[in-house]
């Protein structure tokens, strides 16, 4: 894909270019802060959103492994581990970037680059049987490609961020972009839930290719910004009845908006000022997630060394539609994998807590042990984190437990005092899925 040539020349600079140049101009407009006076270590973590049960036994976690204790040693420094997505934020930062980068066309792919994209390591025929058009046909992956090849090529020569002259507010208008927008979001969702997460996660990262690491950045802290200012919502959208294509008329539905966790920045100041290491590991790609972990705009000032996620191979600084050669898959037993790698190798032990929200994260929850609290961020799920929340449930009176439960409230984002979580359209809290 990256040696495929570009016939056309762009009259004015692109969206990309422009927030490249936007990101850059803010950077050096920064002006120079005063280093604060350091803080003593102290365990401060909100009562009014945590667990009582939970703020205690990680409070008294802290304490026993922290710098104030006896035993601690900066030559062996503890750590912890926390997922991204839904664990520190409140939604999923990859999901979101994916539906600002389709609202603003914000693609290097030419249509012949963007025709493999789609397609690329995905198995041909049908999807599962959820993925269905109006008329109940269930689809298949060819007639929802035709018809994204048809509109990305439209698109492709008429925005003048491309090949052609038509603004995006012009464009947006469009049958052909609409059509785009709802196919291409629901192709992402019946590849993963058709063929897993191994083809699924890749496949939607492939999408950067011929982006620099810089244009991506600033391409994710705009889709950021806009997400954090947007209301949390469920939106459906449905493709064009006057466009029906191959496919047909089918309809996909997006979670938009995304909160800070202050509880999760809390924590991990808390045990960085109490002499913790604290890291990320993360399913989405990882130049994406460090630009909202390492930005101080958005509190939690986790280093970039300590951010481990996907990754893609590069020619120099440019993104190739090829996932990174001899890394795993941060996902599942993917992540104990690169922490045993990355993390245990080095530092000859594993992390004392881990905190993580779905199946993706159940491996590292559970595979060290070092690891003596294991937070649960309850999004009332089933599956392989639905027995760590039972477990966590089963222990709700016991005095170590090995595994907490923490709940949340979907519709602000905002964790509870509770175990129990507020579903998002829910009236009623649950403790179990």
């Amino acid at each position: 894909m990256q040696d495929t040539k570009q016939t056309h020349q762009q009259p004015r600079r692109g969206f990309l270019q422009g927030l490249v140049a936007t990101a850059a101009g803010a950077t050096l407009a920064a002006p120079a802060l005063a280093k604060p006076a350091a803080a003593a270590p102290a365990v401060f973590l909100d009562a009014a959103k945590w667990s009582p049960r939970n703020r205690d036994l990680v409070a008294a976690l802290i304490a026993k492994h922290g710098n104030t204790s006896k035993t601690y040693s900066a030559k062996r420094k503890p750590y912890a581990v926390f997922d991204w997505d839904n664990t520190s934020i409140m939604n999923d930062c990859e999901e979101a970037l994916l539906m600002y980068q389709i609202n603003h066309l914000a693609f290097k792919l030419s249509p012949q680059e963007f025709s493999a994209t789609i397609r690329q390591n995905v198995p041909a025929g049908n999807f599962t049987a959820d993925y269905k058009n109006a008329a109940g046909k269930i689809l298949d992956l060819e007639s929802v490609c035709t018809d994204l090849d048809s509109d990305y090529a439209y698109l492709h020569a008429n925005y003048k961020g491309m090949a052609g002259s038509r603004s995006l507010e012009e464009i947006v208008e469009t049958a052909q972009f609409q059509d785009f927008r709802a196919k291409l979001y629901f192709l992402y969702e019946a590849v993963n839930d058709t063929h897993g997460v191994n083809v699924g996660y890749p496949w939607v990262i492939y999408f950067f290719a011929n982006m620099t690491v810089a244009e991506v950045s600033a391409l994710a802290e705009a889709s950021n910004d806009a997400n954090l200012g947007m209301s949390l919502t469920k939106t459906k959208y449905t493709s064009p009845s006057s466009l029906p294509g191959v496919a047909g008329v089918i309809t996909t539905a997006h979670f938009h908006g995304i909160r800070l966790c202050t509880e999760v920045a809390t924590l991990m100041n808390t045990f960085r000022q109490n002499g913790f290491d604290v890291y990320v590991s993360t399913a989405s790609l990882e130049d994406v997630v460090a630009v909202f972990a390492t930005n101080p705009k958005y509190g939690y000032h986790v280093q970039r060394e300590n951010v481990l996620g996907l990754r893609l191979e590069q020619n120099g600084d440019v993104y190739k539609n090829a996932y990174r050669k001899d890394w795993p898959l941060n996902w599942g037993p993917g992540k104990t994998v690169v922490i045993k790698r990355e993390l245990v190798a080095k530092k000859g032990y594993g992390p004392v807590f881990v905190a993580g929200d779905s199946d993706g994260d159940y491996d590292m929850l559970r595979d060290f042990k070092e690891t003596e609290i294991g937070l649960v961020v309850n999004r009332l799920k089933k599956g392989k984190i639905g027995e760590l929340s039972k477990a966590a449930a089963d222990a709700a009176k016991e005095a170590n437990p090995r595994f907490l439960l923490q709940g949340r409230q979907e519709s602000t984002g905002n964790w509870l005092p509770v175990e129990t979580t507020l579903k998002y359209g829910k009236t009623a809290p649950a403790l179990l899925g």
